[in-house]
Formats: C-alpha cells, structure tokens, sequence
C-alpha cells in the first residue's frame, strides 16, 4: 500500500482528478448535492443570507437557484417569489434565512411542495429560550411529517466542494476540492478556522458541514453519509456532545471498516468546557475517559486541535497507510534526527537500522560528507538537499521501511530553496510508498512576489514546518493500518449488541436469588456477598470460595475447614468499601487469630456506620500468588454501561492505571482494553516472572460486560482485587451497587 494519485500541477487534493460519488443513492443527497436550491429569506442586504447567494452563485454551482423574498421583486437579477408554493418546481433543497417564527411556517411549506431537504441557517431556538426549545421541536414534527432533512437550526452552512455547491456565508474564497470530509457541530470553526486554516496551507476538502443544533440530523448521520463517498477518504468531527454516543460509535466502526480513517476532535475535557457546551448545545458530553475508550475501541483517532487534525488529515488523504511501523529518517541536522528519534520512539514507531548495502551506496555518495557508518536517522547533513533524490532512490529500494521522513532545516524560500523544492517533488513523484516532508527552516518570503518554493511543494504533497505534527501524521496513517489489521478477528460493534440482550430488568432472573432472599434486587442499595455472588453466577462468573459466618465460633468452623491462613472481612451493605472502616484482616495463621480478628472487623465496622445492617463476617483462604487486578462497571450519562479494567488494589484510585470501554466487548476487545494498561506487561511475565492467565482475565472483563448491558438493575460493579494467577483468577471482593 502507498501513495495514493495525487496530480501534478493543480492544487493538492489526494485524489487525481474529481470524481463522481459512486456510492448509492441516499436521502441526504438532497442536502449535499441538490440540483436546485431556493434561499428563503434571500436578501443583498442581510449579511447571511446575501453572502450565502453570493457564494452560491460565484463558487461553481450549475443547478438551478430560486429566491424566494415577498418583499422584493428582484434580486442578484434574479426574480423573486413571494413563498416556496410559488416556484415553478419542488426543488431539491430550501435554505431558511428567516426570522426564527416563521421557520416552521416555511419548511412545514416546502414539505407540502414535495421538497425533501433544508437548510436552516436561522438562530434563537433550543440553544435560546423556552420559547426556541418550543419551536425547535415543531420542527422536529415537520421533518418527520414530511420525512425531510434538515441540518440546523443555528447553523452556518454546508459545502459540497466537489459538486461546487457552498451554502454559507462565512466562506471567504472558493473552495479548493480535496479528499477531507468535515463535520463540525461548531459552524464557527468549521469554516472561519477549519476551512481558512486548510485553505491557508493549500489542503481541500470534499465536504464542510456545520451541524448546529441538530434538531433532525446529527453529527453521526453526516459521518456515515461522508463515509460512504468515494470522493471522501478521511472524516473530520469536532464533537462537543452528542444525544446517542453510541450510535456515533456504532457508525465510526462501520466506516473505519469500510477504509475510510475517522478523527476527532472531541472537546470537554475540563469542567468549563463541559459548562460551555451544555449551555451551547444542551448536550451531554460523558466522562472524557469514557470517550476516550469508545472512541479507541473503534479505531477514531482523538486529536486535539485543529491544527492537529488537518496535520493528520492530510496524510490520510495522501497515502494509504503503510504496511508496517517501519520508518526511516534522513535529516539535514544531526540534532533534528535525534529529536524525531525520539518522537518516533514516543510513538511506537519502529526505526530499523540502515544495512549493508543501503549503507554502503550512501557512504559512497561524495555529496553527503558522510563517514563511517550511517544510522536511522540518517545524518544527511546540508548538502544532502542537494542530492536528495539520489538519497531517497536508494533508501526507497531497501525493504526494511515502509514509510519515509525527509527532514530539511534550511529557508524554504530564495534561490536555495527554488532547488530544494524541485529535488523534494521529484522524490515524491517516484515514491511508491508514504514519504513525509519536514522543512523547518525560514518561511518570511525574501521575494513576496509569486509562488514561493515551499507553496509549490504543499500543493502537490503533504508539507510540515512543525516536527511533532510531522510525526504525529506518521503516527496516525500507522495506527490507522494496524488498526485495520486487527480488525479481522473483532466483531463490529452492531453485532456485538445485537448479540446482548439489553435492558433486562434483575428481577425477572431467579438466578440471582442467594442465601434464602427473594430473586428481586433491592432497590438503591448494596448488594450482600451472597446475593452478589450469585448475580456473577449467573453470568459465568464464580467468586473466590467463601463463608458468610454468623459468630466467632462459625468463623473458627469456617477457617478450620479452609485451612489457614485465611482473611476475615465484614459484609454489609452499608460498609461497601471494607478497608476504609478497617473493617479487614489477612494473614491469619490460628484459631485465635480469627476469633480475634471476627470482633475487631465487626467492632470497626460499627464504629465507622453506627446504623451498618451487619450480614455477618466473611471468611476466605488465601487467594495465593499473582497479580492484582480491577474489573469494574459504571454507568455514564452519555454512554451507559462502561467497564473499567487495570491494576487493582487499594491505591487504584491514586494510580490511575484503568482503560474504560463501552459495554458489551469481546474477548478480542477486552484483551486490548488489558493491553491499554501495565496489566498487559505484568501478565505477559515482567522482569522474569512466569506469565499470567490474561485469557481468563479477558474472559471476565467480557462477561462483566455483558451482565452490565443485560442487567438494567447493575448500577455499580467493583470485583477488586481480582488475583490473576499462572492458571486462573480469583475474584477476591465485590461491591455491586443498584439503580
């Protein structure tokens, strides 16, 4: 896999020419590429609606354009109608510029007229007053009267840049088309920053959309419509909530499957941002861990800025991703070799050494300067731009790469740089796999007039200035193809829960019944061991062997019968956390160990809740050698169930070495949420010790999963510490909480 067509003079787009969307037909066809359109509210003198007719009309569309105002007769030479029922035909698209109470009125009459799509660039509904929520949602019932598409209200606008068709008015120049697809439910950024931005760098886009407040179409609908162009080969978001996360993932995995790379950049990381947005969109935007674990099950990549995200775009764009990790480095600076050395370990890419053969064509190369030996990152020194295809011709034939950095520091404009750049698009012309090019040096023009060197290089292939962006774009065209890679063995996310049966109410299952009680869980409450027990039972899951004992002497019969040593804890539902109210003993080697020990946990347990129900006190033998684990279940605002696994113990809190995912997973996805902590290391056999049983750790994270997603009464599930031994595990302690 390499270097996707990219065409030799105009600017660069990723593809070599401008192709039709071949994929089938869908309903948003009507908002992304209408044949005609009519502007309601078209006026020369409101500055939304006139800049959007301007830019209709100058940026390229060849369908037909209607203006419906009854206030004027004419405009842009253009005859005006007085309402939608007046066109001569039911167009494909209506754009509302109206005031915010009469927008219904409007779409309720185009969907009378047959029309099947609008775009509502008015402001002041949901994310206004009580009285916007009230008209957002009589939109809402047009839409679905009608079965129409509608993006907004409170928008800026779309673009369909390969058909020409830009409906905004905050575009300040003609659309260049490419291969990035962007969704953006901020219309601000989408296209005065995400736009400007890339188009300031020479890099297209196929599409541009501002969301706005969703009321009939969201973020996700446009993810899966974009995923399914041909024109399209990367997808853009930037995301600050969304009303069905799930689906979002849902979605996302089948497009990433399909080839196409998501990126993401999903704001509301700090409690501040999260206020913004709730009271910008009314949107719940989930625990950012939780997001970052749906959004790693399914291969999108989270970026976190704009320019971050065009960064990596842009590679996507240009390349298919490479068929390893294997990179090679050739820098003009020795120093700048090591930095990218560095960034590329930091990244987990692999940088194999330079051999036999490829080495000796190099020091053979009078040009460079070279003596001695070469290593990867290869010291080309400053003379190396001089000879920069003949550099790249014999490190493009050595198979120990698949991906290649070119890193130039000096001035990327002057005579110099006029070479340099003819000797780096010669490279780039013959490459057959990805090949990123870094130039760092000077940027201010010595001549401002015409096309500077640097400029002719990023319109025909990807350019960076910044090393860490340079190597993040690395990094993410990898990550995409491995990801890919592993996709073979994993089931999609819609399989995986169609598979579960969701929503099942706990007291319909008599399985869960333990220790004489009714089947029914308790309401709001902590489960005891015994009926806890039971729940995992249900779900293929045995606890560590214990004994709930009533009285010292049954604590003796208990620990007797195990055989020492054995560990004492009380068991209550008021005492969830044990070791807070010291409310445990270990380690204990006698009869009068446990008799002791039975009245000190109960003592604590009643000092630290003088109301604790008391079930009893629990005995267990020693769980034996391994490594500690945690396996746990919450359910998030935005995405219901999640597991959390990592390592456990006392201080998980304070170290913080969890991966979260969304409920259900396989056995494939809980293996991966293993590897995502020190847990995978520790399992594998660190420093020397034997390896642990990480299938059967995998399994329970998979089942916990499942009784989470199936067992609607589950609000809260701790299994810490879970033992993970050389054979086997031991699910020691448990804390099940219920809705």
């Amino acid at each position: 896999m390499g270097s996707r067509g990219r065409p030799s003079t105009a600017v660069y787009t990723g593809r070599p020419t401008v192709v039709a969307m071949t994929a089938d037909r869908s309903p948003l066809d009507a908002l992304f590429s209408p044949d005609s359109v009519a502007v309601v509210g078209a006026s020369p003198e409101n500055w939304y609606s006139g800049k959007l007719v301007d830019n209709l009309l100058e940026y390229g569309f060849e369908g037909d354009v209607y203006l419906v105002n009854p206030g004027r007769d004419e405009a842009w030479g253009r005859r005006c109608y007085d309402d939608v029922s007046t066109l001569p035909e039911p167009v494909d698209l209506v754009v509302v510029c109206v005031p915010r109470g009469a927008v219904t009125d409007v779409v309720r009459a185009a969907g009378e007229r047959g029309v099947p799509a609008a775009l509502v660039i008015t402001a002041g509904f949901a994310e206004a007053d009580e009285e916007g929520r009230r008209l957002q949602a009589e939109l809402v019932e047009v839409a679905a009267t009608y079965d129409m598409r509608i993006v907004g209200p409170n928008c800026i606008g779309l673009a369909n840049v390969i058909d020409g068709t830009v409906l905004t008015s905050t575009c300040s120049r003609q659309p260049e088309p490419g291969s990035i697809g962007l969704v953006s439910q901020s219309g601000a950024l989408a296209f005065t920053t995400f736009f400007e931005r890339a188009a300031d760098e020479d890099v297209g886009f196929s599409h541009v959309v501002s969301t706005g407040n969703e009321a009939a179409l969201s973020v996700t609908d446009v993810v899966e419509y974009l995923g399914a162009r041909d024109a399209v080969d990367v997808v853009c978001t930037y995301v600050e909530g969304l009303d069905d996360p799930r689906r979002f993932v849902r979605v996302a995995d089948e497009v990433v499957r399909n080839g196409t790379p998501v990126l993401t950049v999903k704001v509301g990381k700090s409690s501040v941002a999260e206020t913004a947005i709730r009271s910008h969109t009314g949107s719940v935007t989930g625990s950012d861990n939780v997001w970052n674990g749906a959004l790693a099950q399914v291969g999108v990549e989270r970026v976190p800025d704009i320019p971050d995200l065009l960064g990596r775009a842009r590679a996507h764009a240009a390349f298919d991703p490479p068929a390893s990790d294997r990179v090679c480095i050739a820098s003009t600076s020795g120093g700048m070799g090591s930095l990218l050395a560095d960034m590329a370990a930091d990244r987990g890419l692999d940088l194999p050494a330079i051999e036999d053969e490829t080495e000796r064509a190099l020091l053979d190369m009078d040009d460079l300067l070279t003596f001695g030996e070469l290593h990867n990152p290869a010291d080309i020194r400053g003379q190396g731009a001089d000879v920069l295809p003949a550099i790249a011709e014999v490190l493009f034939a050595d198979d120990a790469f698949d991906a290649y950095v070119f890193a130039i520091g000096l001035p990327v404009v002057g005579d110099d740089a006029e070479r340099i750049a003819d000797s780096v698009l010669a490279v780039a012309e013959v490459a057959s796999d990805p090949v990123f090019f870094l130039w760092t040096g000077r940027k201010k023009p010595i001549d401002p007039d015409g096309v500077q060197p640097y400029e002719r290089v990023r319109r025909r292939t990807p350019l960076y200035y910044d090393p860490g962006r340079c190597m993040d774009a690395v990094a993410s065209l990898v990550d995409a193809g491995a990801f890919r890679h592993r996709l073979a063995d994993r089931p999609s996310r819609a399989t995986l829960e169609r598979e579960v049966d969701t929503g099942t109410d706990a007291d319909t299952d008599a399985e869960i019944d333990g220790g004489g009680d009714s089947g029914a869980l308790p309401s709001n409450d902590v489960l005891s061991w015994n009926r806890a027990s039971a729940l995992l039972a249900s779900y293929g899951m045995d606890v560590h062997p214990t004994v709930l004992t009533a009285d010292p002497s049954e604590a003796v019969d208990a620990a007797t019968d195990f055989g020492f040593p054995v560990v004492l804890k009380v068991d209550s539902p008021d005492v969830p956390h044990r070791t807070d109210a010291d409310a445990v003993r270990t380690g204990l080697e006698d009869v009068t160990a446990v008799r002791e020990a039975y009245d000190e946990v109960v003592t604590n347990a009643l000092e630290y809740a003088p109301d604790a129900r008391l079930e009893g006190v629990l005995v267990q033998p020693h769980a034996g050698a391994g490594v500690e684990a945690l396996v746990g279940v919450t359910r998030d605002d935005a995405f219901g169930p999640v597991v959390t696994v990592g390592s456990g113990g006392v201080a998980v809190e304070l170290h913080g070495d969890v991966a979260v995912r969304v409920a259900p997973l396989s056995k494939r996805g809980a293996l991966d949420a293993i590897d995502a902590t020190t847990l995978g290391e520790q399992l594998a056999g660190y420093r020397g010790s034997p390896p642990h049983d990480i299938d059967e750790l995998a399994e329970l994270v998979r089942n916990v999963g499942q009784l989470c997603t199936e067992v609607a009464g589950v609000a809260e599930l701790d299994l810490n510490p879970v033992v993970v031994h050389e054979d086997g595990v031991s699910v020691v302690d448990t804390l099940v909480r219920t809705t």
